[in-house]
């Protein structure tokens, strides 16, 4: 069982690197929490979860999106809901969102998927999380056939979602923007749900990496509907994954031209590609946002 003290006594020894950006105040309050993606730091959280989170919390983290949701369980990285909540409050960290295995229930029965929507339901709750999120479609339900009845099966979700109060949106990858039939499945999803149930969680890398659309014509077409995004950079010659500020995007001139009415919240990504190892990536992640483009947000 948790206990306080074992937060207050457990955790990393933050390096000389870390220590610094305590003392980091950007100009005013930013009107964001400075989120980050849990899966980002996966290795971390598996070998040290509270020295990490804890670690997280000192570079100027404040909201985690998390991942890896136990649904018989309803459980996180091997806590019970509300014993995990209890360390995110211990820790001064908040959860807006979580990424929950829809794609195990693409050819799921109605029943079967509405009882792990309600597992979801119970565990985001207990988080007060505000977003359930479907975060990615396995490569064998990438068909046309799948985006053919995927609208009606995220209405259904985003029904059941919202009648508890809380909000469903999809997150996009690359596959999203292949054509399937005379469309692309982002097309298909942003004409075929109903905008008040699904909500857009905007990758902004792949958006970059494989749209033919920019991102600020994509959040144009429906505005309302793009509640969250994702930051990440893109590497210069592989094209993968890469710290804020060594890549090719330029957030700097593609932020302030992009439409903020609908968001909620951020999320800084990087799923692998580290420069050294995951830790010093966030590490220097927030050190580039909170210097060079926090003030966008």
């Amino acid at each position: 069982m948790y206990r306080r003290t074992f937060v207050k006594n457990s955790g990393l020894l933050w390096s000389a690197s870390i220590l610094p950006t305590l003392l980091f105040s950007s100009a005013g309050k930013p009107k964001y929490k400075m989120g980050l993606q849990a899966f980002t730091i996966r290795d971390a959280l598996a070998k040290d979860l509270v020295g990490s989170l804890k670690t997280v919390k000192a570079l100027g983290y404040e909201d985690l999106e998390l991942y890896g949701f136990d649904a018989e369980k309803v459980a996180y990285y091997g806590y019970k809901a509300k014993d995990f909540k209890q360390l995110l409050d211990d820790l001064g960290l908040s959860s807006s969102s979580c990424h929950y295995a829809f794609t195990d229930y693409v050819n799921a029965s109605n029943d079967d998927l509405a009882k792990f929507v309600d597992s979801c339901i119970t565990g985001a709750l207990t988080l007060k999380n505000n977003y359930i999120t479907w975060p990615w479609m396995a490569p064998e339900h990438r068909t046309l056939e799948t985006f053919e009845r995927l609208p009606e099966q995220l209405n259904r979700i985003g029904e059941q979602v919202k009648q508890a109060g809380l909000g469903f949106a999809y997150h996009n990858h690359d596959f999203e923007f292949h054509t399937y039939g005379d469309t692309t499945g982002f097309d298909t999803i942003i004409n075929g749900t109903d905008a008040s149930l699904v909500k857009i969680q905007l990758d902004l890398y792949w958006a970059v990496h494989s749209a033919k659309k920019s991102p600020q014509e994509l959040i144009a077409t429906a505005p309302e509907r793009f509640v969250m995004w994702h930051i990440k950079d893109m590497d210069k010659l592989t094209r993968d994954y890469s710290e804020l500020g060594n890549g090719s995007i330029d957030y700097s001139k593609m932020l302030p031209k992009l439409d903020t009415s609908a968001l909620e919240f951020y999320y800084l990504e990087q799923g692998g590609n580290f420069a050294q190892n995951s830790m010093q990536s966030v590490t220097d992640s927030a050190h580039f946002f909170k210097k060079n483009l926090q003030k966008f947000l």
